[in-house]
């Protein structure tokens, strides 16, 4: 179930250079680079004539020469040389051109109908731009549907279990959970009260008790946002003291429907300077997010090998479930307008 007329991350931009770069997003392949001038082009990874991937070619300026038999495409996919240099150039020869943003470190590109490409719908993670902030992160690919990444991500249970030596410990499944849908958003809190901090927080063996909050946001169609924070009980109960707080930034991109890509990181206001500061939360994440993979891949090939069973929901699954609500009717929302795209051009045809 693939929600189109959105945008996704493709790459992180400093992966993004002047050289072929692909991958595939909602069952598309996408081929990227850099022109000259330093923007980033999106362009169907096929070559128009026999289909060879578009990324085994050679750059040339900012042109692109299919590596079977030369047919050169410029940086919109419109054919520019045919593969016998003085045949007359055919301009109805292109490949599809995909709308792209490069915003708050990522590379964005849009799936679905061009016209309907505003970047002003581009999930604000204003977080990992703004100059008082500083952000990192990395990517995995991970075998699994990204409706369990979602899933995952909006679940603040698992974590006792899944990352004991990590970010997890016993009085998160003592502390009550709550999740409200403010229009296409969904929004999951926790908040602990003196309690010892997880490993993950722990600076020293008599280190006081803390108060952790946190607080997981899903904006469609994929993404997910968890401010989160540790401070010292003796601090006071406010998200303005912060000494720990941070967000993760969680962007899932479908990559098939049991594959997707996986782009994490974390901004920080505080501290800014202290790159191994930001080195060692970079590592840290990096570990956190292995063991999730380590569990959501199991429970894909669990839900393949187990065609007659279905997830079921519990209260504490209310987050993901609500997120895939608003995921549904997005993707409903699409496949009617494309089932009345269809036959208008039927009658059209008729």
């Amino acid at each position: 179930m693939f929600v189109t007329n959105q945008w996704y991350v493709i790459a992180y931009a400093r992966d993004i250079g002047p050289e072929p770069f692909s991958r595939t997003v909602c069952g598309k392949r996408i081929l990227v680079y850099r022109k000259q001038d330093g923007s980033v082009t999106a362009m169907r990874d096929a070559c128009p004539h026999r289909l060879l991937p578009l990324s085994m070619g050679i750059k040339e300026g900012d042109n692109i020469r299919c590596r079977y038999h030369g047919l050169v495409l410029d940086a919109d996919g419109r054919a520019v040389e045919m593969p016998i240099k003085s045949d007359p150039v055919n301009r109805s020869i292109c490949a599809a051109k995909y709308p792209v943003v490069e915003r708050y470190q990522f590379i964005w590109v849009w799936i679905g109908e061009p016209a309907k490409a505003d970047p002003a719908l581009v999930p604000d993670y204003w977080m990992c731009e703004d100059p008082g902030w500083v952000f990192d992160g990395g990517s995995y690919h991970v075998r699994c549907n990204y409706q369990l990444l979602v899933d995952n991500l909006m679940d603040l249970t698992h974590e006792t279990y899944v990352h004991e030596g990590s970010i997890g410990q016993p009085e998160l499944m003592q502390s009550p959970i709550t999740s409200r849908v403010e229009g296409d958003r969904v929004i999951v809190e926790r908040w602990m009260h003196d309690v010892p901090p997880a490993p993950a927080y722990r600076t020293s063996p008599d280190q006081e008790n803390v108060d952790r909050w946190q607080i997981c946001h899903f904006l469609p169609p994929s993404s997910v946002i968890i401010d989160v924070g540790v401070a010292p009980v003796s601090e006071g109960w406010s998200l303005e003291n912060h000494p720990v707080r941070s967000f993760v930034i969680d962007a899932i991109t479908p990559e098939t429907e049991t594959t997707s890509w996986y782009y994490w990181g974390a901004a920080r206001g505080v501290d800014i300077g202290n790159a191994e500061r930001t080195a060692r939360t970079k590592m840290l994440q990096g570990k956190v997010f292995a063991e999730d993979i380590a569990v959501l891949e199991a429970q894909q090939q669990s839900i393949e090998d187990n065609p007659d069973l279905k997830l079921r929901a519990f209260n504490i699954d209310a987050g993901g479930v609500r997120s895939r609500t608003i995921i549904r009717k997005m993707a409903q929302r699409d496949g009617a307008a494309a089932a009345m795209d269809a036959s208008d051009a039927e009658q059209e045809l008729a």
